[in-house]
């Protein structure tokens, strides 16, 4: 008996824009507090990375700020018109992961300066979501998925 060929798991296009805008305002406050308080700044931002870290391991699913979509946003919202695959929307939140480790990295490590710029580069991706529907890791995944698929040349 054949089999059907497998097709991704697909997503609300509305619900990952929902994690980019929650995303952008606690970036947007990570960088608003960090002159007064470095400190809360990076654990703030820490906290972001394990949001991200829990979106690229668990999916768009069980994503802290998608499941918050899915029970308090989704059921006043029409029906789903637009879906998207999640295998590019978890490379989109390592990418999101590994920019706020970076910043994390630089405000423990005494380099506020990267801190700065890695959760700034972190806030353009997040906003372009948010705000026009372009994930730039999305962009990136398939290449990446080429990439990662093409067999060594032994």
């Amino acid at each position: 008996m054949p089999t059907k060929p497998r097709t991704p798991d697909q997503v609300d296009v509305r619900g990952p824009r929902f994690a980019a805008w929650v995303t952008t305002a606690v970036i947007v406050a990570t960088l608003l507090i960090w002159p007064l308080h470095p400190v809360a700044s990076a654990v703030l931002l820490a906290a972001q990375a394990v949001v991200f870290a829990v979106g690229a391991w668990l999916g768009p699913r069980r994503h802290p700020y998608g499941l918050l979509f899915a029970r308090l946003i989704a059921p006043r919202l029409g029906p789903v018109t637009d879906r998207e695959p999640a295998p590019p929307l978890r490379f989109a939140q390592f990418v999101g992961f590994v920019f706020a480790g970076v910043g994390v990295a630089g405000f423990a490590l005494g380099v506020p300066t990267l801190g700065l710029i890695a959760a700034g580069l972190a806030l353009a991706a997040a906003f372009l979501n948010a705000a026009f529907g372009i994930c730039l890791g999305c962009q990136i995944y398939p290449l990446v998925a080429r990439i990662s698929s093409t067999p060594s040349p032994v």
